[in-house]
C-alpha cells in the first residue's frame, strides 16, 4: 500500500480553487515533526500558510517549472496552502537531509489525502521573508504547495539522458524517469 501511494503521487503545479481543511494542514506538519531527523537534533519549524490575502503574495515569489518556463500556474490555478519548512538556526546551521525528508512526509500524507504537491526550492527567499515576517534566526530551506489538483502528471521511461519533462496537447505533464536497471547494482557496482 505505501509503495503504491510512493509510485503514484506526482507533482502537481495547477490546483483547483478549493480550500485545504485545517485537518490535513495539522496532519502533513505532524508528519514531518515525527520524521527522521539528523541526531535526533529537530532543527526544523514549519510555518502554514493558508489565509487568502496571504496566497498570492507567496504565489509570486515562487519559479515553478524550470524545464517549462510557460507553464506556470495562473493565479486561478494557484495553490491553496503552503508549507514553508524553515530550520532555526539556533539549534544547527546545517539542515542536512531533514528538510527533504520533511517535505517527502507532507507530500505523502497530502497525497493520501487526496491532495497535490509540489517541492520548490525556487524561491525568492528575501521577499518570502519580509510577507511572512520570518525572524533573522530561521531560514527557509523549502516551500511545499498544497491543493486539489487541476492537472494530471504521468511518469515516462527516460529516452537517453534528457530528464525534461514535457506537456502533450491535452495538457498532460510527461516526466521521464531512469529505468530501474540503470540505477540499481547488487552488492557491488561492477557490471
Amino acid at each position: 500500500m505505501i509503495y503504491e501511494k510512493i509510485i503514484s503521487r506526482r507533482t502537481i503545479r495547477r490546483y483547483v480553487q478549493r480550500e485545504v481543511p485545517r485537518e490535513v494542514l495539522i496532519k502533513c506538519v505532524d508528519a514531518a515533526r515525527l520524521s527522521p531527523s539528523a541526531r535526533n537534533l529537530q532543527p526544523l519549524k514549519y510555518l502554514i500558510v493558508n489565509d487568502k490575502r496571504l496566497l498570492r503574495p507567496v504565489f509570486k515569489t515562487l519559479k515553478w517549472a524550470g524545464y517549462l518556463p510557460e507553464y506556470q500556474p495562473s493565479e486561478d490555478e494557484m495553490p491553496r496552502a503552503y508549507i514553508v519548512i524553515l530550520l532555526d538556526k539556533r539549534i544547527s546551521e546545517k539542515p542536512g537531509h531533514d528538510a527533504g525528508i520533511a517535505a517527502m512526509s507532507i507530500s505523502m500524507v497530502a497525497h493520501d489525502e487526496g491532495l497535490g504537491s509540489c517541492i520548490l526550492g525556487s524561491i525568492d527567499r528575501e521577499r518570502l521573508c519580509k510577507i511572512l515576517k520570518i525572524p533573522k534566526d530561521l531560514e527557509i530551506l523549502l516551500v511545499v504547495s498544497l491543493g486539489y489538483p487541476a492537472e494530471q502528471s504521468v511518469i515516462e521511461e527516460m529516452k537517453g539522458d534528457d530528464v525534461r519533462y514535457w506537456l502533450d496537447e491535452e495538457g498532460v505533464l510527461h516526466v521521464p524517469k531512469r529505468r530501474f536497471e540503470d540505477v540499481v547494482r547488487w552488492n557491488t557496482y561492477e557490471l
